[in-house]
């Protein structure tokens, strides 16, 4: 597959060919969901935390006698029928994580490369650096370029003037090629690969 390479300014600076294994295949949604799934699950905190029956403050000392009080039959004041008492299968604290093979992994993001690839939301330049760190002069470009809500991935060290300048940029992410990850290209409308990016990539998956 060709892919054509434009710079910042909008000039044209040739093209690249990528692999089709990881360019050009044919979409799976159900790969790339277990993928996000996996994602999302794995970041939650799960510091979530109620007291159950043994962690309240009370006493356990029956609150009457068994009979002839003509109410309900109760013990301790800690139980969760009362109030303040302690929650019946309450959350706790845990990890939410689930497991994902390597390799289903690493088919969804090609699976997600695919995806971007195949509905047009791919894009390359040939390099994401400038000559000064303003956000104004940065924003201007991208809006020429069509990039209003994308994510741009960059070699393994991405310029610090162009991180610094795409920071308060809305609905604009910068990423090293180590970060990327599929539930990043999908809530982005524009994957824009520099082609550092692309060769690591290439590498990467060779």
């Amino acid at each position: 597959m060709e892919l054509k390479i434009t710079t910042l300014e909008g000039k044209a600076a040739g093209s690249v060919n990528v692999s089709d294994a990881i360019f050009g295949l044919e979409p799976r949604t159900d790969i790339i969901q277990r993928c996000v799934i996996w994602q999302l699950a794995k970041r939650q905190a799960g510091t979530h935390k109620a007291k159950g029956r043994a962690e309240i403050a009370r006493t356990g000392k029956k609150m009457y006698k068994q009979k002839g009080t003509g109410g309900a039959r109760h013990g301790s004041a800690r139980v969760p029928q009362f109030r303040g008492g302690g929650r019946a299968f309450g959350p706790v604290v845990r990890s939410h994580a689930i497991d994902l093979p390597k390799k289903v992994r690493a088919l969804a993001l090609k699976h997600a490369l695919s995806a971007k690839a195949k509905d047009g939301g791919l894009m390359v330049i040939d390099s994401a650096t400038v000559k000064e760190a303003k956000t104004k002069t940065l924003a201007a470009q991208l809006a020429g370029l069509g990039f209003s809500n994308a994510l741009i991935i960059d070699g393994a060290e991405p310029n610090d003037g162009f991180r610094a300048a795409a920071r308060n940029i809305r609905n604009i992410d910068v990423l090293p090629v180590q970060g990327i990850n599929v539930y990043d290209i999908l809530r982005r409308k524009t994957l824009v690969l520099t082609k550092a990016a692309v060769d690591a990539l290439e590498a990467r998956f060779k």
